[in-house]
């Protein structure tokens, strides 16, 4: 377990990330709107994740470098910036919609969002500044499985075999409203961060090129694991607020909760919410102002390592971080317009994703040592899949604006 420990973490923690407090959300409002009927997407997703994360394993362990640092030193700093400071603002933007998530819990349970988002944002700080990344780690995998919480769920909504066969390869591609849905899961599944991060963590744990089996291992259980997060939301919601409320829309941890009340009970609906949320949350706003704060490092070149307490050298790196959780905190806390703040942040992160990926396929293919490049049908799916994320996420930016 302990060599395993040593290479294992930075894909199941992004990948739990990915699983954030809006994800939650999004499956069980893919549940109860239309049943069975998105298991199937999320499972094709899975793959989806691996490929893209993958890329960042080998890139960040053969070049040594992070993914801004690599942009900079291939692209010149000009492109690296075009990366990284959308890339701060969608940290930014992701911070908001956890620290929502956790004041939704917070309302949920009784305590004010004034006391909940405060202690949140000093315990993050904390984990950052504690001089370990091995140790920030290990914390950000035990929050992030919290969520596991809906796999004893699905049990408790007791799901119909027969419904699922009947609905698993039905899909209304016809329907604007399922499209619009289906667009949001495959668009949200690759978030700017992700990229960064992973190829960041690689570097803090110091993993080396023979390191790269395990870690492709790693990705690939932190890909299924996440996806069977999402599968047991849609299966929870679809089997209770789905058979009996099917189409109601969900927005809000308490709507959710509501939701659930009548199938589990008011203290089981609040603590399955409860818990799941907030550990999704916290994982993910570690994991996304760690990525803005490595993508900024990396293009000014500044030390920017876990593994060193905050001193002189790591101070501009360190503060970049805290100020990430203090304006999304703050955002929060001044109650302003949530809902425009929330679609600006999934049209930002529709519009990042074709620099996104365009810059990895890029730099798989220019950076990397030739024997470790994809291709031929490797390369052409990869791709393939790539720009099939790159286009759900697109059709989101009308719909979300109101354009259509």
């Amino acid at each position: 377990m302990a060599g395993l420990l040593a290479v294992w973490g930075p894909g199941l923690l992004v990948m739990l990330a990915d699983t954030d407090a809006g994800s939650l959300i999004t499956a069980a409002q893919s549940g109860s709107e239309w049943g069975y009927r998105m298991i199937l997407p999320e499972l094709v997703l899975i793959p989806v994740l691996y490929v893209v994360q993958e890329m960042t394993v080998r890139l960040g362990i053969l070049t040594n470098k992070g993914h801004g640092a690599l942009i900079r030193e291939t692209f010149g700093r000009q492109w690296a910036l075009l990366a990284a400071l959308p890339l701060f603002a969608s940290g930014v933007g992701a911070l908001f919609t956890e620290y929502a998530g956790i004041a939704g819990v917070g309302e949920l349970m009784g305590v004010p969002r004034t006391l909940t988002v405060p202690v949140a944002a000093a315990f993050l700080i904390g984990v950052a500044m504690t001089g370990s990344y091995r140790r920030a780690e290990r914390i950000g995998i035990a929050l992030g499985l919290a969520e596991l919480v809906f796999i004893p769920a699905v049990a408790m909504a007791h799901p119909s075999l027969s419904a699922i066969g009947r609905e698993l390869g039905h899909l209304p591609l016809g329907n604007s409203s399922y499209v619009f849905l289906l667009a949001a899961n495959v668009g949200a599944v690759i978030m700017p961060w992700m990229v960064f991060y992973q190829q960041g963590a690689v570097l803090d744990k110091g993993l080396k090129p023979g390191n790269i089996p395990s870690e492709r291992r790693d990705t690939a259980v932190g890909a299924g694991l996440t996806q069977l997060i999402m599968i047991a939301v849609v299966l929870t919601f679809a089997a209770t607020v789905g058979r009996s409320h099917l189409g109601v829309k969900l927005h809000t941890v308490t709507e959710m909760s509501s939701a659930l009340r009548p199938f589990l009970g008011a203290i089981g609906a609040k603590v399955l919410l409860g818990t799941a949320v907030l550990g999704a949350a916290l994982v993910a706003a570690l994991v996304a102002s760690l990525a803005g704060a490595w993508g900024i490092a990396e293009v000014f070149g500044w030390t920017h390592s876990l593994n060193e307490r905050p001193d002189r050298n790591t101070a501009k790196f360190y503060l970049t971080y805290a100020l990430a959780h203090v304006l999304g905190a703050t955002i929060v806390l001044l109650s302003l317009n949530l809902v425009n703040v929330v679609i600006d942040v999934e049209v930002m992160n529709a519009l990042l994703l074709p620099i996104v990926l365009g810059f990895l396929l890029v730099l798989e293919a220019r950076a990397l040592p030739s024997e470790y490049r994809m291709r031929g049908p490797r390369r052409f799916i990869t791709t393939t899949l790539c720009l099939v994320v790159v286009a759900f996420g697109l059709y989101l930016v009308p719909a979300t604006l109101g354009w259509v």
